[in-house]
């Protein structure tokens, strides 16, 4: 639990306390968040070596797909709206989760393998 909970919190994986994302990072204004290079409490590596966060994208898939599809199935489903509607809002969700997946997956990622 103590895992998922600095995954979430973008918190370092060896100490817990340090961040890992200098910035959170802002869709709107089309800003990536950044990732600090070590921790700043335990001075731990975040990337191991070159193309590390690679596989950091296949997460960031899964995570896309599972919410495209939740949001598939809520909007067609349950509200019962036209195709084009629903293709609409979940191009918009995809967009709208990007910078929350690139954090999130990297977390992950980073939590795999310490």
């Amino acid at each position: 639990m103590v895992k998922v909970a600095g995954v979430i919190k973008g918190k370092c994986p060896n100490c817990k306390k340090g961040d890992i994302f200098e910035t959170k990072g802002n869709i709107f204004l089309l800003q990536m968040p950044k990732m600090h290079k070590r921790c700043s409490v335990c001075n731990l590596k975040y990337e191991k070596e070159t193309g590390f966060f690679f596989g950091a994208m296949f997460v960031s898939y899964a995570l896309a797909v599972a919410e495209m599809v939740a949001s598939l199935v809520i909007f067609w489903s349950f509200m019962d709206m036209a195709p084009l509607q629903v293709f609409m809002i979940v191009a918009f969700m995809a967009i709208l989760t990007s910078t929350f997946n690139f954090r999130i997956s990297r977390a992950i990622w980073i939590y795999l393998f310490n």
